[in-house]
């Protein structure tokens, strides 16, 4: 029988595992919503019997299932056990942006019961913490919207030819909101001059030239720089090697507004001239 592509979506109610099965969709994989766990082995035995036309299969599993979290791990080791390879894409958000959606769209938990949201969302994420540990990618959708989402979900999982290159995710952020939940390496950014203490600037962010300079435009981070890229230009081949299929640099510093942004405008500069794919978000830059 044929190998085939598999792909488990999962992740926490609200995180956008809908949109994720209709980006696969768009790329060419069958996707089916809710599989009851027992029945995967039996479906992808049909598929791989089938005339060619099942290659790429993909699927939500999730605390929907009600037995999934008892039977996945023995399926999934069996699976992996007969050759099977499963990529498992995990799915979150921060407690704070996933009660804002569900209060949006007026839907129910579905851990809810009688207690509130919020019970229900950590009660999910503890019973899904185990399988998070499994995950061959996790995503959180905090500060992505719904076409951010797809757009990545499918530069995660289209076919490109192998010179693919690495996609690498830029983002800003404030220590005071929280530090990116996704994020694969981290840099603390508040020892460079704070433009918050300069009563012209105070008010700007990273993205004004004047910031931009302030910021970057003396020795201290001038040899920062040069050390940090060092490490980046380093680290991407070997997680390329790897066949890490995207890599997410975060940049922190008190708000998010000033030296983190003018910091990932800067590497953007760089990585754009080595041809990575780049996606860049300010988190928090607005939010000061």
């Amino acid at each position: 029988m044929r190998n085939i592509t598999i792909i488990i979506i999962t992740g926490l109610s609200g995180s956008g595992k809908s949109t994720a099965i209709r980006a696969l969709e768009d790329i060419g994989f069958f996707c089916v919503d809710n599989l009851p766990p027992v029945l995967l082995p039996k479906f992808i035995e049909l598929c791989k019997a089938s005339s060619g036309e099942f290659t790429k299969i993909a699927m939500v599993m999730d605390i929907r299932g009600g037995t999934f979290l008892n039977e996945y791990p023995d399926i999934f080791k069996d699976l992996r056990r007969k050759g099977q390879k499963i990529k498992i894409l995990f799915l979150e958000s921060s407690d704070e942006v996933l009660v804002r959606r569900f209060k949006e769209t007026r839907r129910q938990h579905p851990l809810e019961k009688k207690g509130s949201v919020l019970e229900g969302i950590k009660e999910e994420r503890d019973k899904l913490s185990e399988l998070r540990i499994l995950a061959s990618e996790i995503i959180d959708s905090s500060s992505l919207t719904v076409h951010q989402l797809r757009e990545l979900i499918k530069q995660l999982f289209s076919e490109f030819p192998k010179e693919r290159r690495m996609t690498i995710i830029l983002s800003s952020f404030g220590y005071k909101f929280g530090i990116p939940y996704d994020a694969d390496l981290i840099m603390d950014v508040r020892f460079l001059p704070n433009p918050f203490f300069v009563s012209e600037l105070r008010n700007l962010s990273g993205n004004d030239e004047r910031v931009y300079n302030h910021v970057l435009n003396n020795d201290l981070a001038e040899r920062f720089l040069k050390k940090f890229i060092a490490l980046i230009n380093f680290l991407i081949p070997q997680y390329e090697k790897e066949g890490k299929t995207y890599l997410h640099v975060g940049v922190g510093c008190t708000g998010g507004q000033h030296r983190s942004v003018a910091v990932i405008n800067y590497l953007e500069k760089h990585l754009s001239k080595k041809k990575y794919p780049l996606r860049v978000v300010h988190r928090d830059f607005e939010k000061v």
